[in-house]
């Protein structure tokens, strides 16, 4: 039987986070290697690219987040196995990354200049890429990002809106999503109340 590990931070939220929905959702059992960030400097030669999630399988590894989202959605059936329905899902993912990407870099800056960056970017580029993201799923029928039903996707995007809503970012207005892009937050909601990751968040005492 394949033995899977997924290797990520011991966070509930941020680039492991959908994996971990998905193979919960999926029933496809696999270890949950939280690392500890005093443990990180230790074990970050061992990765392929110097950075985490990485999903092991029987001794072997894959890294990058979108790559593993793809492959646990695979086989937690919440990835759509049409070609144009998969690049919608692709979308929506590769979207998620790239503001995220741009939020996450200002996390070492000095506090003036991180205050002065994060500002600008909820202004501007977060606004916009939260709207942008609230039309696409508009357009596909406004309940899901592709295929007309749950897919690693809508994790990715939920994981995403979770995350801006909980206050752990400084200098990012909470109300944010829920000014910008009203549709995601209903779709925050509508993943959240999924019996799986209801069930998931209350076993591990996280509010949702």
């Amino acid at each position: 039987m394949t033995k899977l590990k997924l290797v990520y931070f011991d966070i509930d939220g941020a680039r492991g986070e959908a994996a971990r929905l998905a193979m919960v959702i999926g029933k496809a059992p696999f270890e949950d290697d939280r690392v500890k960030f005093a443990d990180w400097g230790n074990r970050k030669s061992g990765t392929p690219f110097g950075a985490l999630p990485v999903l092991e399988r029987d001794g072997q590894t894959v890294a990058q987040s979108n790559g593993i989202n793809r492959y646990v959605g695979k086989l937690a059936e919440l990835y759509p196995a049409d070609a144009w329905q998969a690049a919608l899902c692709d979308e929506a993912m590769d979207a998620v990354e790239e503001i995220a990407t741009r939020v996450w870099s200002t996390m070492r800056l000095p506090e003036a200049e991180k205050k002065a960056q994060r500002e600008s970017l909820a202004a501007g580029p977060l606004s916009h890429s939260l709207d942008h993201l609230q039309r696409r799923l508009v357009a596909h029928g406004g309940q899901y990002f592709a295929d007309g039903r749950l897919t690693i996707a809508d994790l990715k995007v939920f994981v995403w809106i979770r995350h801006l809503r909980s206050g752990d970012l400084d200098h990012v207005p909470v109300d944010l999503a829920d000014r910008v892009a009203p549709r995601l937050v209903e779709h925050y909601e509508r993943v959240k109340s999924h019996p799986a990751i209801k069930a998931y968040y209350a076993e591990r005492k996280v509010a949702l």
